[in-house]
């Protein structure tokens, strides 16, 4: 006697997700938080090169402001949350702002 079990075999259909609309995060200059501040912050909380995060510092020193990522909303408002606490607790005016891509 020769039995055969069939492994039941269930189809998943894929359903369209809607993706999270994606924002740019902007730092903005001032002239009290220290430069290597600026470059630790989005270092660790950006995630950024060191070349990359001090091209972001001098951009923005020098024009005011400066592009750093593009993320989703969510991770852009966490980000930000995260940077303006660090520069709160070193007493720092630190300020980012996101905007739609």
């Amino acid at each position: 006697m020769n039995l055969q079990i069939t492994p039941e075999i269930e189809i998943i259909e894929e359903t369209e997700t809607e993706l999270e609309p994606l924002y740019r995060v902007i730092i903005h200059n001032d002239i009290v938080t220290p430069m290597d501040f600026v470059v630790h912050v989005l270092k660790t909380i950006f995630f950024l090169s060191n070349p990359k995060a001090a091209e972001i510092m001098l951009t923005a020193h020098i024009y005011c402001n400066a592009y750093v990522q593009t993320v989703s909303k969510s991770e852009a408002e966490n980000r930000i949350n995260k940077s303006h606490f660090a520069a709160a607790a070193e007493e720092y005016p630190l300020h980012f702002s996101m905007e739609p891509e």
